[in-house]
């Protein structure tokens, strides 16, 4: 799948984008050129040799807290998307094969969680177990689990009618050997665009958390966290919000770029796209053989 992923034009797009914010996380401590936390007098001043976009009410420098907060907003969308894989998608996959209770059960749990309103359910959370990303992220991607439940359970129901299927069944083989088999495979392309849109979805929610100051203790830098401070100050920094806000929109939308890239290659779509490659290629690679004719 990777290989037709980055034969498309928008699936190389995305992944060079996501590559750079992942070099970020990965780097932006060590490239900070300053301290990220150390305060100055120098404050609200504008991008200069020494402060490449300037510095902010403390005068801490932006660019230093925009490269160290790329960490915590990656991995706090990292782990939003982790966990609503594996409480979601499991679940869903087995839903079909362990029974009406147990199907029963996790359709209403699921329901349950889809009513509940994800930002207010982790304040709520977050005031009984602590102020921590760890735990924000661990809320939010519970309540975003549905998604991959829904998209895992209806990928294994028409899997599990299969003849190959029932025919596993019947000769006695286990759901687990099933699942591994048979089941995995099918499943694996819509889990893999639900993933990079809920990547995607995670960024918004970090930020959104972050913005609030939710899930992050200060003086921490974070995305959502530096749009936050610099709004009390537009009036000295009018262009302040733009570097955070083009990171969070270029990060979602290299998500969603991605996630269609996955669907177009992926299923009857991705068979499609093959075969009309293939025809392309035999058509150049095959020599015109009509016969011509001309006045002599």
């Amino acid at each position: 799948m990777a290989r037709r992923v980055l034969s498309l034009t928008s699936g190389r797009i995305a992944v060079a984008v996501l590559a750079v914010i992942a070099l970020l996380a990965i780097l932006g401590p060590w490239l900070a050129p300053q301290n990220p936390l150390s305060t100055s007098d120098n404050t609200l001043t504008g991008a200069s040799g020494t402060h490449w976009l300037g510095t902010d009410y403390l005068g801490r420098d932006v660019f230093s807290r925009l490269l160290d907060g790329s960490r915590i907003s990656v991995l706090g969308s990292l782990e939003v998307a982790g966990v609503a894989l594996a409480v979601g998608a499991i679940p869903g996959i087995l839903s079909v094969h362990l029974g009406r209770a147990f199907e029963w059960f996790t359709l209403r749990l699921t329901d349950t969680l889809v009513a509940l309103p994800f930002l207010l359910f982790a304040v709520a959370v977050i005031a009984l177990l602590g102020n921590g990303i760890t735990q924000a992220m661990l809320v939010t991607g519970t309540l975003v689990s549905p998604l991959f439940y829904r998209v895992a359970r209806a990928a294994t129901l028409t899997v599990a009618r299969s003849p190959y299927v029932e025919a596993a069944l019947i000769s006695g083989a286990s759901i687990g050997w099933i699942v591994r088999r048979h089941v995995w495979a099918k499943v694996l392309p819509p889990i893999a665009v639900a993933l990079a849109q809920t990547i995607g979805v995670g960024f918004v929610i970090v930020s959104s958390l972050t913005f609030l100051g939710i899930g992050v203790q200060p003086p921490a830098p974070t995305w959502g966290g530096l749009l936050a401070s610099d709004l009390g100050y537009l009036t000295y920094r009018p262009w302040a919000p733009l570097a955070p806000a083009v990171l969070i929109m270029a990060t979602v939308w290299a998500c969603n770029l991605l996630a269609d890239a996955i669907r177009d290659v992926s299923g009857e779509a991705g068979r499609a796209l093959l075969n009309r490659r293939k025809a392309h290629a035999h058509r150049l690679g095959t020599p015109d053989t009509a016969p011509t004719g001309g006045a002599r």
